[in-house]
């Protein structure tokens, strides 16, 4: 492996094509001897001639010193502003995000363009989860979570950014079709297309139909709400599903009606990793998400 002291003394010479220019240019003190002594040390583990004096005190890489220096020099050059970014709090670079389907076309676009424009240095790298996987959390895997959240366990940090309220949705056409507001008394013989993979999301579907004393016949079942509200449109069945925005869901061949009863709206959190110290790529898009 390259001693990474000897790279910085290259780096200087290249930059400044001399070793008594490079040693006035080092961030600390070195004599002109010591950095020939780290380029020529340079030279000899890897074998090759790095420079060709052309005068008296003037050296110039060679074709094999060119392809070494363009590999090292943006780490060199960029190396002030880390320092200064690190000291100062200020961390960019890649802030991993899980988040539902439904919340990440109604509800993150909008946070994602705030943090663009406060924070250009950060991206973001959004995967699309069917359920809150605290698992997935806790091991690395994402730095948010977004989603609704039955409890927080001690070892998460959670904060609400919004909120989701309960809809029925039925179709507008075929057997099953609904012409005005559908209710779940006037539901009872229709299909229910329920969740599959989120047992959560399930059981709140069927508490709301027990608390109305309707047990419908057994339908499709599917992972996402964009998923249900497509095989509502088809005319499969009716559902129950969670909706961030006030107007509630709005698909061609689909009526829908919030649910008045029991407790229908649901907290959506940002939840993190706790730890000894906020990671500041969270911080950052804290500070610019939705208000609950």
């Amino acid at each position: 492996m390259i001693n990474l002291q000897r790279i910085e003394g290259f780096y200087w010479v290249a930059k400044t094509e001399g070793y008594a220019r490079a040693a006035r240019a080092f961030p600390y003190p070195i004599t002109q001897p010591g950095v020939h002594q780290q380029v020529r040390r340079l030279e000899d583990e890897l074998g090759v001639k790095l420079f060709e004096r052309v005068g008296k005190d003037r050296v110039v890489l060679t074709a094999r010193g060119r392809v070494l220096f363009d590999a090292v020099s943006p780490f060199f050059e960029q190396l002030p502003a880390i320092e200064a970014r690190v000291r100062g709090g200020v961390v960019g670079g890649t802030l991993k995000m899980h988040a539902a389907g439904h919340l990440l076309r109604h509800l993150v676009p909008e946070w994602l363009r705030r943090l663009q424009d406060a924070r250009p240095d950060i991206t973001v790298a959004l995967t699309e989860v069917q359920t809150a996987d605290l698992v997935q959390l806790r091991a690395g895997q994402t730095d948010l979570l977004i989603d609704w959240l039955p409890e927080v366990p001690g070892d998460i940090e959670a904060r609400q950014i919004g909120k989701t309220e309960a809809w029925i949705v039925a179709p507008t056409h075929g057997p099953f079709a609904q012409k005005s507001a559908p209710t779940l008394s006037r539901l009872a013989d229709v299909p229910f297309i329920a969740y599959h993979s989120d047992r959560t999301l399930k059981g709140l579907q069927l508490e709301a139909l027990r608390q109305h004393d309707v047990t419908p016949r057994e339908g499709f079942a599917a992972d996402s709400s964009d998923t249900i509200l497509g095989f509502v449109a088809a005319g499969l069945g009716f559902s129950l599903v969670p909706w961030l925005t006030e107007a509630g869901p709005k698909m061609s061949g689909v009526v829908a009606r919030k649910l008045e009863r029991p407790v229908t709206s649901f907290p959506i959190f940002a939840a993190w990793r706790k730890s000894s110290g906020l990671h500041p790529l969270v911080e950052a898009a804290l500070s610019v998400a939705p208000k609950s």
